[in-house]
């Protein structure tokens, strides 16, 4: 498994405004094509402005795939000119992770 880290910085202010658009508009069409999500964030303390989210896949091969599907999606196009109409995201970054092998024992530990 990996994860895809992303991290997004808005605008002062502007975070709510994100979070809306992408909750009313893109997060279905993340969870259809996607499908893992391993968790959706903003911060309260620290760097504020900043919306983190994560997306576990098999391998990179995985990620490519649906990432591939959803940029071809018609509705995630109209989604993404929304977001750049809004003018909120200073910057977005993303970074593949991958688990420790402790990490995963521990979560599969925890399904019993």
């Amino acid at each position: 498994m990996i994860i895809d880290l992303r991290i997004y910085t808005c605008l002062p202010n502007k975070v709510a405004d994100f979070v809306t658009l992408y909750e009313k508009e893109g997060w279905d069409i993340q969870k259809k094509h996607l499908g893992r999500c391993y968790g959706w964030f903003t911060t309260i303390e620290g760097e504020l402005n900043t919306i983190v989210h994560m997306w576990a896949y098999d391998d990179q091969a995985d990620r490519e795939r649906r990432r591939a599907a959803m940029a071809a999606d018609p509705a995630w196009a109209a989604y993404l000119k929304k977001v750049a109409d809004t003018g909120a995201l200073v910057k977005m970054q993303n970074r593949i992770v991958k688990p420790t092998a402790f990490f995963e024992a521990f979560q599969a530990a925890q399904k019993g």
